[in-house]
């Protein structure tokens, strides 16, 4: 039986080798029907085409024969007989390691020539008991262990080994003092994404901004599972305004509340007042309202899509997230708590066009909140958060 209080976290992002285009390795993750989770990271040989070729044909064949139930044995085969031959080294091969959690609760690690992931509990690195297992000429490590509320797995392809900003490897950055990296930035508060981040952006550093291989750095986190649920804009038909507040507020976790409509409609629900906020501390940004029973209450479109911006951001550099605003305007408050602060998010969204946007001299209409709402949904979808989504 799943284990409902529990969230797996996953976050992975690559750095291409200097001067190519495409990135040699390849991240895949699968939601198979036994509340399985499945990542694959495969590092194709070389870099470039290729390289992505391999690695991409590697994540996807392991991940979809694992998801359905096919022994490693069968996928080990597949790979063998189906990867392009390397001309120039008359190998066929992709690197790869696979994790797959059941339940929140219990992990299978295998590893056939990745480097050895770090296990990381109560920010302390832990060794991992390995078997090793033979199939043909290929030797895959193995281990297998129970999960804690907590736990942090990270993995990487070998680029993010001996980063160096001249031809010759640094054996300084070896797997030891990444374990020792990552063990002095733990803190029990990070994300996934943070994790990965920052490690990602540290390999950066010692490539002096010039990778000279790809690297990829994955991320898999077990965390409490908390939820944010959004109530954005009334519903088209008002004999469903009963029926969205009762929905919204039925929910547990935290409630935020988006729009100026919407937010009278559920201070009336609550029998409670709307006091207005009279500073922003971005103009550009409307201030946050209070309403007794709502975590956060802030304007609706313009927020949303600051938010929208933050999310697109985010996705792409999270460790300097504290920094894009000095001070807690509305949309960032917002922001902190569906990137950082939950796992699961629910979005109640209403239909009805609001007449203060339908001005010719505002370039806000009911298709740009639909269309924010949707990239929106997208990009937490990404950060690995559950969204659900219900239109009125």
């Amino acid at each position: 039986m799943t284990n409902n209080s529990l969230f797996t976290e996953v976050s992975c992002h690559s750095l291409i080798k200097y001067g190519e285009e495409l990135c040699g390795d390849h991240f895949e993750m699968i939601e198979p029907d036994d509340d399985s989770i499945i990542v694959v990271l495969a590092d194709g040989m070389g870099s470039g085409v290729k390289a992505s070729i391999l690695s991409t044909l590697t994540s996807k064949i392991i991940s979809t024969m694992l998801a359905n139930n096919l022994s490693l044995e069968e996928c080990v085969s597949t790979i063998a007989s189906t990867l392009p031959v390397n001309s120039e080294v008359g190998v066929a091969y992709s690197t790869f390691t696979i994790i797959r959690i059941w339940d929140n609760s219990e992990v299978q690690i295998l590893i056939y020539d990745n480097p050895d992931i770090i296990f990381m509990r109560n920010g302390k690195i832990m060794d991992l008991a390995k078997s090793e297992i033979q199939y043909g000429d290929k030797k895959i490590k193995m281990s297998y262990f129970k999960l804690k509320e907590g736990d942090c797995l990270l993995g990487f392809s070998d680029g993010a080994l001996h980063a160096s900003s001249n031809n010759i490897m640094n054996f300084d950055w070896d797997l030891k003092d990444i374990k020792e990296f990552v063990a002095k930035i733990y803190d029990k508060k990070m994300t996934a994404n943070m994790y990965t981040s920052i490690l990602l952006d540290e390999c950066n550093r010692l490539y002096g901004g010039k990778p000279k291989d790809d690297v990829s750095v994955f991320t898999v986190r077990i965390r409490k599972r908390e939820t944010a649920n959004m109530l954005i804009g009334p519903p088209r038909d008002p004999k469903d305004v009963a029926l969205m507040l009762s929905l919204f507020f039925s929910k547990e976790g935290k409630r935020i509340v988006c729009g100026g409509t919407t937010s009278e409609l559920a201070a009336e629900y609550l029998g409670k007042d709307v006091i207005q906020g009279t500073v922003s501390y971005d103009k550009s940004i409307p201030p946050m309202g209070e309403i007794e029973g709502v975590d956060l209450v802030t304007e609706g479109t313009i927020t949303l899509n600051r938010v929208l911006a933050y999310a697109k951001k985010y996705l792409e550099d999270s460790e300097d997230f504290d920094n894009w605003s000095s001070d807690m305007d509305a949309a960032f408050v917002m922001a902190r708590i569906i990137f950082e602060e939950v796992t699961d998010i629910n979005m109640f969204v209403g239909r009805a066009e609001n007449k203060a946007h339908l001005s010719p001299n505002l370039a806000i209409g009911y298709s740009i909140k639909m269309k924010i709402v949707e990239e929106l949904e997208e990009c937490l979808k990404k950060m690995g958060k559950k969204v659900k989504v219900r239109y009125f």
